[in-house]
């Protein structure tokens, strides 16, 4: 039986860049990815020419410039940026919250007035917000919470506002200017030719095994490798011995059609309470494609359970002290790496994902 420097359990990006590392040392890696593809939630399909986010938006975005640097040196990117749009009931509001937004809300010109409205609408909340309604209220007046947060958050989390905690919405950016930048970050854009050019780069010269399910297998995995690079769901690595970590999970729905530009912007975040789905994103516009047709997705949030995708962790109160104790099951574990959104329970972005995974590499190879 061949025998690995590294095992690395999953192939998004923690385990890519982690990989990327370890060959450059000359080590061995072996990967095992349960999906028929690896890449993780980056991963793209090339469908009517066009690179369609299959798990999902993902715009690369930071203000880490060793980050930036890093991904550069693997795809070049484009000037993409993001300025999704939200659609209330046939209503559209550009995002972020800013003049633009007031403008077309109140009919106001100035960022005086639009202070002054917010100011006017948030003073209702008096006191330290008890849940995230007052949270919302509080930073950014009711009417725009009506209308921009209560619905697509509720949709979003699967619960009313008002059950959900304050922590949630610690803040929401409020611009008084006419920028519909989504971030702030230094940099940002779209690799050229999708993300797939980032993963094949970061996964070249390993071993790798799709449709495979590790944890089925540990005992014999283990014993090909000296070191685990685990990204999986940490709970379901120590057996659920503590009870199940909550997640988020989302199903996609996706069409081909017959028109050359659908929405004429990559994201649309739809805010009404009844429209069941989230977002709509038409793929294209992330790389300003000209082709013929046009590929939409639309995605709907869901209630995780054993056996759906998990995408992003429930961060609240109870699941984090859940967590805690994983932790220090993971502490003590021997030759095993936890890392990722999934293996650390944290809700990453990706920049934040790769400076993880550059850290513990560092700190492995020096």
């Amino acid at each position: 039986m061949k025998h690995y420097d590294y095992i690395l359990v999953g192939s998004g990006l923690y385990a890519g860049v982690f990989a990327w590392y370890a060959k450059q040392r000359g080590k061995t890696c072996l990967v095992l990815e349960r999906r028929d593809h690896i890449g993780g939630n980056v991963y793209c399909e090339d469908v009517e020419g066009i690179h369609v986010h299959k798990y999902g938006a993902h715009i690369f975005h930071t203000s880490n410039k060793k980050v930036w640097e890093f991904v550069n040196s693997l795809a070049e990117f484009n000037r993409y940026t993001n300025s999704p749009v939200a659609n209330y009931k046939g209503e559209m509001y550009n995002m972020p919250f800013n003049m633009n937004t007031f403008s077309k809300m109140w009919g106001v010109c100035t960022p005086a007035q639009a202070k002054a409205r917010i100011d006017e609408q948030r003073s209702g909340v008096t006191g330290e917000p008890k849940n995230l309604e007052e949270q919302a209220i509080s930073l950014v007046g009711r009417d725009i919470y009506e209308k921009l947060v209560k619905g697509y958050t509720e949709k979003q989390w699967g619960r009313d506002c008002r059950e959900l905690p304050a922590f949630i919405i610690k803040r929401l950016p409020v611009r008084y200017t006419y920028d519909n930048n989504y971030f702030n970050d230094l940099y940002q854009g779209i690799p050229i030719g999708g993300y797939n050019v980032i993963i094949d780069k970061l996964f070249a010269g390993c071993e790798i095994e799709t449709g495979v399910d590790y944890l089925e297998n540990k005992a014999r995995y283990d014993a090909m490798g000296d070191t685990v690079v685990y990204t999986g769901t940490i709970d379901a690595y120590f057996g659920y011995c503590f009870g199940k970590l909550e997640y988020r999970s989302l199903r996609f729905e996706s069409e081909v059609l017959d028109e050359e530009n659908h929405q004429g912007v990559a994201v649309v975040n739809y805010t009404d309470r009844e429209t069941p789905y989230t977002r709509i994103i038409e793929h294209k516009h992330f790389e300003f494609g000209t082709q013929p047709r046009t590929v939409i997705t639309r995605e709907y949030p869901v209630s995780w359970e054993e056996g759906m995708e998990p995408y992003y962790p429930v961060n609240d109160e109870t699941n984090q002290a859940l967590y805690q104790r994983y932790a220090e099951l993971a502490a003590n574990e021997e030759n095993v790496i936890f890392g990722g959104r999934l293996g650390e329970y944290k809700y990453y972005d990706m920049d934040k994902v790769i400076e993880s995974a550059m850290k513990k590499a560092e700190a492995v190879f020096g």
